[in-house]
């Protein structure tokens, strides 16, 4: 069974989601009330759903989403309004109130497709190849003022939407062909 983390600053609202998704078999869900615990769990659990509201204690799910890696979907139950004022296409929006059925074929989906694109996160580079990577995230950190994550994330991103090898693009951010 999938894990997923659960972000809300309402305990009825991580009740109500964490009784749809675990009783239906969908998900197991674990507790996160911040959005830096959200980031720690992510990474060392290696998460690939957060399903959260617009805002946590100490940032916004949209701030959160830049942060975590790259195979890791973010789903924000809100409002309309609140979901209106999320620009990223990384965010999965979802209205509530949401019906159960709504809540368990985005979980799904998401699932699924996290999976999809975990296959472009595992390692697959020698040292001088890993080194040529770190290079190209250094310069665009220096040159854009970009997270490790973020310039990770890009380079990923980047390599996906060209078809290209994260090594390829990595190359191309070096030899300046490539526009960060």
């Amino acid at each position: 069974m999938d894990q997923v983390i659960l972000a809300f600053e309402g305990e009825k609202t991580i009740a109500r989601v964490r009784d749809i998704l675990e009783s239906s078999g969908a998900a197991e869900c674990l507790v996160c009330h911040s959005a830096a615990e959200v980031k720690r769990l992510a990474n060392k659990r290696h998460i690939t759903v957060v399903i959260c509201g617009y805002k946590l204690r100490d940032e916004t799910a949209e701030t959160l989403s830049e942060d975590l890696p790259f195979s890791c979907s973010v789903l924000v139950l809100a409002v309309q309004n609140l979901l209106d004022m999320i620009e990223s296409e990384n965010v999965f929006k979802l209205q509530a109130p949401v019906s159960r059925n709504d809540l368990l074929s985005s979980v799904r989906m998401l699932t699924q497709i996290s999976r999809r694109m975990e296959r472009f996160t595992r390692p697959r580079h020698s040292e001088e190849e890993k080194v040529l990577i770190e290079k190209a995230k250094a310069l665009l950190m220096d040159r854009n003022g970009m997270t490790e994550e973020q310039a990770h994330r890009f380079l990923q991103k980047r390599s996906m939407d060209s078809g290209a090898k994260l090594l390829q693009t990595a190359q191309m951010v070096l030899d300046g062909t490539w526009i960060g």
